[in-house]
């Protein structure tokens, strides 16, 4: 997921009763990732109950996930969340899910707030284990259209409980750019009118964005998924994004630093996040953002539970907690996204927030394509060719800004 998305500043599971079972509760009917047909996860197991908590959970998470106060004494879900279950939470913010990868390797820590990006390479490596959905009573309100998705799920199984979601949007300056603009075409192939005040996000998973244009401008290609990608197609994103390269004039991944942009002037078009388009227009930066015609990538993270915990019981209090309604929709508001419980949008401060942030616009989220880790096993499904693993694109993209 973001490269750095800091916001606002069986296997031996331990001690309790998590043994047999399959992950995933009842209503799991649709058919999963389609990356389960290119894959086969190590065989884990999900508990089929839940044991004595023992006092204590170690997070890995983006900033503004797991609050506790000491940022924001009038921020803070952490410290009701130990007085109720009475696990202590330690949590490791991350800056990137490269970083989060890592860390879960090291099997010290509990749970983690993955993006799609790194959430089937925890799957596919042995580090995230499967998540029996029926221990976590939240999750029957999560929006159907974050469960059992390409970047939660693999074969029918799940491997995490939905936290938000998001989509990466086209903001302009309104007194730079007329007319406004309705495509990515005015990043990609029309940059040189703002030459040096383009802006794009700084990730190699950025590469999907310019996969997505091509889909939609060059049907030659057959690009069917932005993160499946074949030698060909993934050499034409690459080219793209080269060309684009001389109009850049910043690439970000502090949304401060963003914002500070636009508002002097120094960008003008480019990549942003919904948040980013609400702060700006309130600190009075004469900005506005589109979901573009071709549709957009976005971002959607999962509490998935590693699978050398050594807490797992309050990880599974935890996963319950964070996606409950009240506490969903502060970090939601506090964080600037789209909550993952349907409840929640009846809990936000700004009665507004939900739909905002679109939470229960299902058309809306058909235009977005969540960011997935791109794997050699193509994950539109095609098997008679290999499609370019995420190593190829972290390279591609140090050869992109060069």
């Amino acid at each position: 997921m973001r490269a750095n998305r800091t916001i606002l500043t069986a296997v031996a599971l331990g001690g309790l009763l998590l043994t047999g079972a399959c992950g995933g509760s009842s209503d799991d009917t649709s058919d999963g990732a389609p990356g389960g047909r290119g894959f086969t996860p190590p065989k884990l197991s999900a508990p089929k109950s839940l044991g004595w908590t023992e006092g204590e959970v170690n997070l890995i998470a983006w900033a503004g996930y797991a609050e506790d106060g000491s940022n924001d004494p009038k921020v803070d879900w952490v410290t009701p969340f130990e007085k109720q279950t009475g696990c202590q939470v330690s949590t490791k913010v991350a800056g990137t899910s490269d970083e989060m990868v890592n860390l879960m390797k090291t099997g010290q820590y509990d749970a983690v707030s993955a993006s799609g990006d790194a959430s089937l390479r925890l799957i596919a490596s042995g580090d995230a284990a499967p998540v029996n959905t029926g221990l976590v009573p939240n999750y029957r309100d999560v929006f159907p259209g974050l469960k059992m998705q390409p970047w939660n799920s693999v074969k029918k199984v799940a491997y995490g409980i939905p936290h938000g979601r998001g989509a990466n949007l086209l903001m302009y300056r309104t007194d730079k750019v007329s007319p406004a603009p309705d495509s990515w075409k005015a990043v990609f192939d029309d940059a040189s009118r703002h030459k040096g005040r383009v802006t794009a996000y700084d990730s190699p998973i950025y590469l999907a964005d310019a996969a997505l244009y091509l889909m939609k401008t060059r049907p030659d290609l057959g690009i069917k998924d932005p993160y499946a990608l074949d030698q060909k197609q993934f050499d034409a994103s690459v080219a793209l994004l080269k060309k684009q390269n001389g109009n850049v004039g910043e690439y970000w991944s502090d949304y401060l630093k963003e914002i500070s942009a636009f508002k002097s002037g120094d960008s003008v078009i480019g990549t942003s996040w919904q948040v980013i388009v609400n702060t700006a227009q309130a600190e009075k930066a004469p900005v506005k953002a589109v979901l573009p015609k071709e549709g957009a990538t976005g971002w959607s993270d999962t509490w998935m539970v590693s699978a050398k915990a050594k807490h797992p019981n309050c990880a599974y209090k935890w996963l319950d907690w964070i996606v409950s309604p009240k506490v969903n929709a502060q970090v939601a508001e506090y964080f600037g996204e789209a909550p993952a419980n349907a409840k929640a949008c009846a809990e936000t401060a700004a009665k507004n927030h939900c739909t905002v942030f679109h939470a229960d616009d299902a058309a809306y989220w058909k235009q977005v394509h969540f960011w997935t880790t791109p794997i050699p096993q193509c994950l539109d499904g095609r098997t008679d060719v290999k499609c370019v693993p995420y190593a190829k694109w972290v390279q591609a993209w140090t050869e992109i800004k060069g």
